[in-house]
């Protein structure tokens, strides 16, 4: 068993041996930017093809839609979701060119800003580091690598599984835990020693479901009730920012 600093790290995550950690929102601040670029699409493609439903026209939310629906999933399953959540047929073509349009604009507007990586986030990583608990990064996005090569942190994590790598395993998306899982094994802890830590209600309950010791949740949104999806989706326990993860912050 790894050796523990006990004075570091808070006591929620001692006999914790893994912590796999999604990427963004949780170690980049790029969440934001995929939903801006979603909303973007999506707002475009309701336009000219406005649902039966006057309700369901109106634009998508930044919030709630991309919590719901899109968070922590791929680009493909994302678009499916949403669009039938507005009672539109999510068809292979239809899909495929909105997920396309998000990426465009994602892309575009990663080269133009670039994205910082969430100081809490940085100290705890270095913590677990230092007591010889292993980090792995997961992202159901393609561009894992890219942003947290951009944000300066790929150093501090010991495996990486993204959306290139779940494509080619053949890996099923969250809310199924094969990422997850995948990141453990490289890591060389089975999930009942490990923790997940996720922003996204279907990463949570990709946790829940692969038997992980530990799942935390992230709220970043300060929403009326984001608290409280986490937890109903599967968190342990939901915190605002990883730096509560230190010796001082949250206690199971």
């Amino acid at each position: 068993m790894a050796v523990r600093s006990d004075g570091v790290l808070a006591p929620v995550l001692r006999g914790i041996e893994a912590v796999v950690c999604d990427t963004d929102g949780v170690i980049t601040d790029s969440a934001s930017v995929h939903a801006a670029a979603w909303k973007t699409a999506f707002d475009a493609f309701l336009v000219e093809h406005p649902p039966e439903a006057p309700a369901q026209r109106r634009p998508f939310d930044s919030g709630d839609d991309y919590l719901r629906h899109v968070d922590g999933k791929s680009r493909l399953d994302g678009a499916a979701a949403f669009l039938a959540s507005r009672g539109l047929d999510p068809t292979g073509q239809t899909v495929r060119a909105v997920a396309a349009d998000k990426e465009s604009l994602f892309v575009e507007r990663l080269r133009e800003h670039g994205v910082d990586a969430y100081p809490g986030t940085v100290r705890l990583v270095r913590a677990l580091r230092a007591a010889g608990v292993p980090v792995a990064a997961a992202s159901a996005s393609r561009h894992a690598r890219e942003l947290l090569a951009g944000a300066g942190v790929l150093d501090l994590f010991e495996a990486l599984v993204d959306g290139g790598e779940a494509a080619r395993l053949g890996l099923a998306g969250k809310p199924q835990p094969d990422l997850f899982l995948e990141a453990a094994r490289r890591l060389g802890v089975p999930p009942a020693r490990a923790a997940v830590v996720e922003d996204a209600l279907a990463g949570v309950e990709a946790g829940r479901r692969g038997g992980f010791a530990l799942v935390v949740g992230v709220d970043r949104t300060a929403g009326a009730d984001t608290r409280d999806r986490l937890l109903r989706h599967g968190a342990d326990i939901v915190v605002h920012d990883l730096g509560e993860l230190l010796d001082g912050g949250v206690r199971r």
